[in-house]
């Protein structure tokens, strides 16, 4: 089964998946964020392509584990996602994915134009890997 993570953004959603079988999560272009409406059928039309029955959404706690704005904002996402999508979503801690996937970047010497374009697949990615070792562990 094909699994799809998303690193919700204001002005981007990072995308990665992972294929049946594997356990290797792949950074994919990030949709660009323009409305609820569009940024949806984007999202739906994406996860009917890759024939989707996950997808692994982060969620954006603060560092000390609380919801906080952000957390409720991807909770009304996440909502409407669930009106007008079938397949199964799960929730991920994403705390510290964004900030990792820069420092890798950077240590990669990757330049700001290319970061700005790859941080938010690369973050899915880590949020797919979390996880695809959850459901290895069986949990």
């Amino acid at each position: 089964m094909t699994v799809l993570a998303l690193d919700l953004g204001s002005k981007r959603i990072g995308v990665a998946v992972a294929l049946p079988g594997t356990t290797l999560a792949m950074p994919l272009e990030p949709i660009v964020r323009t409305n609820l409406r569009n940024d949806l059928a984007a999202l739906v039309a994406l996860l009917t392509e890759r024939e989707c029955r996950t997808v692994v959404i982060g969620d954006p706690l603060t560092l000390s584990g609380q919801r906080g704005p952000a957390a409720e904002t991807a909770d009304a996402f996440v909502a409407k996602l669930a009106a007008i999508w079938d397949g199964e979503i799960v929730r991920i801690d994403e705390r510290l994915t964004t900030a990792q996937s820069t420092k890798t970047l950077l240590n990669a010497d990757v330049s700001r134009a290319k970061r700005r374009n790859l941080v938010d697949g690369i973050a899915a990615s880590l949020i797919l890997e979390q996880y695809l070792a959850r459901q290895r562990r069986g949990g």
